[in-house]
This record gives C-alpha cells, sequence and structure tokens, in this order.
C-alpha cells in the first residue's frame, strides 16, 4: 500500500535522478535503498521501476559505484529476479545485471555473497524455461552468459566457502545448471571427521566453524525488504 502511494506521487523520476546525478554517496546508497524496496513488491511495481528507466543506471552502479553502494544495488536487482516476471528477468539480462552480480560472489560480505547468488539463480531459472523453447537448441543462454562473466569459476569457488549455506546453494547451483564432471562434486562435498569439516583435503586446526556464519550476516532472504541498512 506505502509502496503504491510512493510510486502514484512520482518519485520514480526523483530517483531516477538521484542515481544519475552528481549527488554524494550517502544519497545514491539511500536512492539504492529505497528502489530496493519497490522492487520486493509487485510484478506492476518492479514494471514501474523498468518504465521508469531506471534499470540501467542501477546496473551501473552496481557495477562501478563504491562498495556501499553497490550493497543496496544488489539488494534492488536481486529483490527483482525474485519477484519479477520471465520478461523482466530478461530485461534486467539485456540491461548488464549479470557481469556485476557475478563479480560480488568474491567480496568477504557473505550477506552480499548470497544475495547475489540468488540473483544468479533466478535469472537461471528462467533461462531453463527458455532452454525448452523451440528453437534453443537445448542451451539455457543465461548460464553461457554467467559462464562468460567468470561467474561459473566463482560459483565452483563457493563450494569451498566456510559457510555451509553458500556452499550448499552453489552446489545445487552448478548441479542444476550446469555440466559437473563426474566426481568433481564428491571431491568437494564436505566430509564429517570427528568434529571437523574437509572439502577434498585435510581440514585447518580447529576445523571450520560453520557457526560463524550467523555472526558475518547469515544469508539473505530472497525478494526481502532491505530495511536493516536504513540511514547507514
Amino acid at each position: 500500500m506505502q509502496t503504491q502511494v510512493v510510486i502514484n506521487c512520482g518519485a520514480l523520476s526523483c530517483l531516477l535522478t538521484l542515481l544519475t546525478a552528481n549527488h554524494k554517496k550517502s544519497i545514491k546508497k539511500e536512492a539504492c535503498w529505497t528502489i530496493s524496496n519497490i522492487t520486493a513488491g509487485t510484478k506492476e511495481q518492479i514494471q514501474a521501476v523498468i518504465a521508469a528507466d531506471i534499470m540501467p543506471p542501477l546496473v551501473n552502479l552496481l557495477q562501478n559505484a563504491e562498495f556501499d553502494i553497490k550493497k543496496e544495488a544488489a539488494w534492488a536487482i536481486s529483490n527483482a529476479t525474485s519477484g519479477g516476471t520471465a520478461e523482466q528477468l530478461k530485461y534486467l539480462v539485456d540491461a548488464g545485471a549479470i557481469k556485476p552480480l557475478c563479480d560480488l560472489l568474491t567480496v568477504p560480505d557473505v550477506r552480499i555473497v548470497t544475495v547475489a547468488l540468488e540473483g544468479l539463480e533466478n535469472i537461471l531459472k528462467v533461462g531453463e524455461q527458455m532452454k525448452r523453447l523451440p528453437g534453443s537448441g537445448n542451451v539455457n543462454p543465461f548460464a553461457q552468459l554467467v559462464e562468460d562473466a567468470d561467474g561459473l569459476d566463482k560459483i565452483e569457488a563457493l563450494q569451498e566457502h566456510q559457510n555451509e549455506d553458500l556452499y550448499e546453494k552453489a552446489v545445487s547451483i552448478l548441479e542444476t545448471y550446469f555440466e559437473c564432471e563426474e566426481g568433481e562434486d564428491q571431491n568437494l562435498a564436505p566430509q564429517l571427521a570427528g568434529n571437523q569439516y574437509a572439502f577434498g583435503q585435510a581440514a585447518p586446526q580447529g576445523g571450520f566453524n560453520f557457526g560463524d556464519a550467523a555472526s558475518q550476516g547469515g544469508t539473505a532472504p530472497g525478494g526481502a525488504f532491505n530495511f536493516q541498512n536504513f540511514g547507514k
């Protein structure tokens, strides 16, 4: 209800100006935060953001801005992939969203890695639908774009991440959307030996401490409102 009132009052054109004009970092960050809460809404509200031409500059910030702005832009894009239609997700791909989402898979912020990974997974789901269409050659076109953006290597690397949720999501994406050689995942699957986990090799002294995941932010719910960063 409140989100629609904001849209009806013409806020999207103002937000576009805040994204593209030469404003200080904090202004751009809060503008991205506001957009992330709109893209967490309905398909119609996501379409309103698209119609306002906000996505291309948002993707540009996701690719090139300082990390604090990138985080908010990542929420905005990922939320749109969670609640958007197949056509809306194709629009995001055409706007160049895949490459900057892949780039975020290597940052130390576990929560943002999860947000980016969930966005990519949602895009890959649409690519899988396209794969079943006549004339597609039985190919997921978005999986190829992820690979071209070095995303496949980065997702594979997440199989060795200390955060168990990230590890499991990475394995699921690889098994679902990419062809892995037999035995590849087997070597990286965590094996329990005593109180230690090992990913195809000896665990470090003291073992992998998956209990630290919560202190790093835990997993980010797909399509969730991003209120926790307001005012920062």
